[in-house]
């Protein structure tokens, strides 16, 4: 197992964290009472430090409050308590059926590509057909770690490949906005800054919305013929691990025929 949480640094402890997940929920002390069943002025306390939480309170304001796995940790350590989610990395044996479904769920969605992200957007794994995107990025981004989302909007990745990428990079920054505001993940928000920073140098509004469309696609000007492919995003339900949490699996699907039959005859 390689759960490692690190002593809450000075001013941070469980009080402090507390109200920033609460603030970062735009929720009063008041309604998360309510919402808890807790009285409000024993929230004020355990905030201030004047009172101190049980496990279960600590578990149970975290839940009302929807922090992830990771803040859970860190809530309960900053609070004298245990972690109660284990932190595995993928390779280890503990993971070792969720790999091997993971690897099926890959080759299994050739010949379009699919990838597994984690919680920061690197790359953890992919299937061959991602070539069909890695093929246009400049070979310096590929190294490890291999983070899509910088991939997909650097000026040396994707972004010269892409049609209509005002609105795509819109709709990547916009997917990013959400995620930090969830996570808190400071590594994310340093990524959200770097991206939003390609988007301005190009010329572009980070806040441009999509035109009238059934879902946003991307258009590729690969050199082959223009392609055309939308994707969806999936999570593990149910996760009890920190890791398992915070990755997913996207999946690029063909929008049109001609796409189609262009991934089958190269991956099929």
């Amino acid at each position: 197992m390689t759960a490692v949480l690190t002593a809450p640094a000075p001013g941070s402890g469980f009080g402090a964290l507390l109200r920033t997940w609460r603030q970062r929920r735009r929720i009063t002390q008041l309604d998360l009472g309510i919402q808890a069943d807790v009285s409000a002025r024993h929230l004020s306390f355990l905030e201030t430090g004047r009172s101190r939480p049980s496990r279960e309170m600590v578990l149970h304001l975290a839940e009302e409050l929807d922090v992830p796995l990771r803040g859970r940790n860190e809530l309960l350590v900053a609070a004298g308590f245990a972690p109660a989610y284990t932190e595995h990395g993928l390779a280890d044996a503990e993971l070792g059926e969720v790999r091997g479904s993971l690897d099926r769920i890959l080759d299994g969605h050739e010949p379009y590509p699919a990838v597994v992200v984690d919680g920061r957007w690197n790359l953890v794994a992919g299937n061959r057909a991602v070539a069909l995107l890695t093929d246009l990025v400049d070979p310096r981004l590929l190294a490890p770690p291999l983070n899509v989302l910088r991939v997909s909007l650097h000026p040396d990745g994707l972004a010269p490949h892409v049609t209509d990428l005002a609105e795509y990079a819109a709709h990547l920054v916009s997917r990013l906005r959400r995620q930090v505001a969830r996570a808190a993940d400071p590594a994310l928000a340093e990524l959200l800054a770097e991206l939003t920073g390609y988007l301005r140098d190009a010329g572009l509004d980070p806040a441009a919305q999509p035109r009238d469309r059934i879902v946003l696609p991307l258009r590729l000007c690969h050199p082959d013929q223009e392609l055309t492919l939308f994707s969806t995003v999936a999570v593990l339900g149910a996760p009890l691990d920190v890791t398992l949490e915070e990755i997913a699996i996207e999946s690029f699907f063909p929008a049109d025929d001609a796409t189609a039959r262009y991934l089958r005859t190269r991956f099929g």
